[in-house]
């Protein structure tokens, strides 16, 4: 590789930091003000939150065009991995980029759930043709598509982003530190999501909120790194 295609290359992990650190930023504060209460991945309440769902058609359409703009984010960040990495492993490279982008397309259902229930919300369309015990239903029902897609998605996501650390593990493209964390983190959300639906146990709030926390720390170590610095020129 040239000192160009080095250059090249520098900048656009650069640009995958920034990209990466915005979709945590946003998706943190997403959850806190637009989201909050009408996201069944914040909690578990089924029948609440489509409740909450029916009386908030603007922050529904806020949603699912945030999540639309993450999708943007994820899918430039997947791309941008997958050229950094594909001279250090071509065939896990193309593997976790197919994943990646699966990963997002799955995600945007979680937009169309919102869209569909502001619309259930504010069409006069649906009182006439339901009542109001129906509506509460149909949006129920976009809830649960909304929780499906969402943990789906994490999973592909999850094993996407092992390969991907994996891959800067052996280049030593990054500290091995990070690398090494990201790898494990990455594993430890996808395996965690799978089991608990075979092992009860591991749904408990302590270790949901053990994998959330690596996995988050995994991310911005690596955002933080990428950055103001980019891979390094010589592994």
């Amino acid at each position: 590789m040239n000192n160009f295609e080095l250059d090249q290359t520098e900048n656009l992990s650069r640009n995958i930091g920034w990209s990466l650190i915005a979709s945590i930023v946003i998706g943190i504060l997403a959850s806190m003000t637009i989201s909050s209460g009408i996201d069944i991945n914040l909690s578990a309440d089924i029948a609440k939150t489509a409740e909450n769902m029916l009386q908030a058609e603007h922050r529904l359409h806020a949603r699912a065009y945030v999540t639309l703009f993450s999708f943007m984010l994820q899918a430039f960040i997947s791309v941008g991995f997958y050229l950094v990495l594909r001279t250090h492993g071509q065939a896990l490279a193309t593997w976790a980029l197919a994943v990646g982008i699966s990963a997002s397309l799955l995600s945007l259902t979680g937009a169309m759930s919102a869209m569909n229930v502001a619309l259930l919300a504010e069409n006069s369309a649906f009182e006439t043709l339901t009542s109001d015990a129906q509506r509460l239903m149909l949006a129920g029902m976009q809830v649960t598509s909304d929780y499906t897609s969402f943990h789906l998605s994490l999973v592909l996501s999850s094993l996407a982003n092992a390969a991907v650390f994996y891959l800067f593990l052996q280049s030593k493209l990054i500290p091995k530190l990070i690398s090494g964390w990201g790898v494990f983190a990455s594993l430890f959300v996808a395996f965690t999501i799978v089991g608990r639906d075979f092992i009860p146990a591991l749904a408990s709030n302590t270790i949901t909120g053990a994998f959330m926390l690596s996995n988050l720390i995994a991310l911005l170590a690596l955002g933080l790194y990428l950055s103001p610095k980019g891979i390094r020129k010589r592994a």
